[in-house]
């Protein structure tokens, strides 16, 4: 259970399936994931960070990832409670108010906004388009390179970790008990094997990129090219004019707050 936390990876693990959400084009998906990113920090306030969470919804449906994308939001939730209790505690330190429960809510709620729209990028772009996209925005290929491969490896170093600590706990390792202390270093036969495997699979994989003359050629020519469909054209309009109409209600209009209509 104490690694349950590590499930949040699950959400950087792309998943291959033909639906409209995955044949967006990249730079697409990753401007909805930036809109909402944006939007959510713009509002304060409980109830639109609510219907920017529930918004996403249809859209993990439609693509199919809901198990993988729940199963990020479970392994990020422990996070919005720390995130929840942290603005609790400093907002009763602070002189109180009325809306100081709703308030800690809102940035457990916001976070959870953040880590659910990225989750569902990646689950449903690749890392091969996704390094297409960035080579596009004219962002060197080694950036690209580096960004694309840390993506890959990043659910691999955690399904690598839960298998750790599955075979240290069959040898008796107690994570739980003890004081602090003692589970900090209970935590050490974990943590070794992992980097001492991480530098190894790096050492693999540098081996593997000299052997095929990584960086001896500094024009790269790619075997797919992306291209915007009208789709994707229509798509990304309708998230500019939602992002509008979302500054326009932070602009111009008053937003209720939750506690408003608790007695």
């Amino acid at each position: 259970q104490s690694w349950g936390k590590m499930r949040v990876f699950e959400g950087l693990k792309f998943k291959r399936a033909s639906t409209p959400i995955h044949r967006l084009d990249p730079r697409v998906k990753f401007l909805i994931s930036c809109i909402i990113f944006i939007t959510a920090v713009l509002f304060n306030e409980l109830l639109p960070l609510l219907v920017l969470f529930l918004a996403q919804l249809p859209l993990i449906l439609v693509a199919r990832v809901h198990r993988e994308w729940i199963q990020s939001l479970k392994g990020a939730s422990i996070f919005a409670v720390m995130i929840f209790v942290m603005n609790l505690v400093v907002g009763y330190m602070s002189p109180t108010s009325s809306y100081t429960i709703s308030f800690s809510l809102a940035m457990a709620v916001r976070f959870l906004v953040l880590v659910a729209s990225f989750s569902s990028f990646f689950l449903t772009t690749s890392p091969d388009d996704l390094g297409l996209a960035l080579e596009e925005s004219h962002i060197p290929y080694e950036f690209c390179f580096a960004f694309t491969t840390a993506v890959r490896f990043v659910p691999v170093l955690a399904n690598e970790a839960q298998t750790i600590v599955d075979a240290q706990r069959s040898r008796g390792l107690e994570l739980e008990k003890g004081n602090f202390m003692r589970r900090v270093r209970n935590y050490i036969p974990i943590l070794i094997p992992l980097i001492v495997s991480a530098i190894r699979r790096s050492l693999e994989l540098a081996e593997a990129m000299e052997s095929r003359a990584f960086g001896a050629k500094k024009t790269r020519t790619s075997l797919y090219i992306l291209r915007m469909k009208s789709i994707d054209y229509f798509v990304a309009i309708l998230t500019f004019a939602l992002f509008f109409f979302a500054v326009y209600v932070r602009v111009a209009m008053v937003i209720p707050r939750i506690e408003n209509f608790i007695p």
